[in-house]
């Protein structure tokens, strides 16, 4: 980009104004083929299905009120269905919808995503959000690293896309710890992980627990202990 061209400039501005409104069009059209069939649907699962699908696309939109309703009721048939995944993603959907229980939503999605083995990429971005609305200097955040790049190693075996997505954690780690203690170097890094407990997740991973409940307070959706009760036993 030519910032020394005032008219290159403007065209530039202007073209990335046109790709918004280009892509806000799509959304729409999408939607609005979606807001068509979903009255005809009578099976649970398509429907709920559906109305993810849409309170994702509502959420980009701004319309966080939409993709809270849709996702919430969704929500309530994927716990239904034990299907942990499709639940969790409800609540990063809702988290992103910027709603009055929008931090509950993210608290619950972390609970499921950590506790369940699903997609560890649907994991790792709600945990993310725990990092973007975290303080630099809280331990919150490297908490939450710690944790993502602790799932992606466990549950990426045999993965084609586990070195990236190790790579990806680690380098979210990393950057964690440089805002919080300005880690610049390995050998600090390591001393940083050590500090922290982060090497040891029978410690942090009940840090975390204590940042979900403070996420959530008394709004839980489920009964967590009915929940652990259904594990199986290794």
């Amino acid at each position: 980009m030519d910032f020394h061209n005032p008219d290159k400039l403007e065209d530039t501005v202007a073209d990335s104004a046109n790709m918004d409104a280009v892509e806000k069009a799509r959304l729409e059209g999408e939607l609005a083929e979606m807001e068509e069939r979903l009255p005809a649907i009578s099976d649970a699962e398509e429907k709920a299905r559906l109305q993810l699908d849409m309170g994702r696309i509502l959420a980009d939109l701004k319309r966080g009120d939409q993709a809270w309703s849709l996702c919430r009721e969704a929500f309530d048939h994927f716990l239904a269905e034990e299907n942990w995944e499709a639940a969790a993603d409800c609540c990063n959907v809702m988290y992103l919808s910027d709603q009055p229980d929008s931090l509950s939503a993210l608290g619950q999605g972390v609970w499921l995503g950590v506790t369940y083995p699903i997609d560890p990429e649907i994991s790792v971005e709600l945990l993310h959000h725990i990092i973007d609305d975290t303080p630099d200097d809280s331990d919150g955040a490297a908490i939450a690293a710690a944790t993502a790049a602790f799932i992606v190693d466990v549950r990426t075996q045999g993965h084609p896309q586990r070195e990236d997505m190790l790579f990806f954690t680690q380098q979210m780690l990393g950057k964690v710890a440089n805002r919080h203690s300005n880690i610049s170097d390995q050998a600090q890094f390591n001393y940083w992980l050590e500090k922290l407990e982060l090497d040891q997740p029978d410690k942090f991973l009940v840090r975390l627990r204590n940042i979900v409940d403070v996420l959530v307070q008394d709004d839980w959706w489920f009964d967590r202990d009915e929940l652990r009760a259904r594990i199986p036993e290794d």
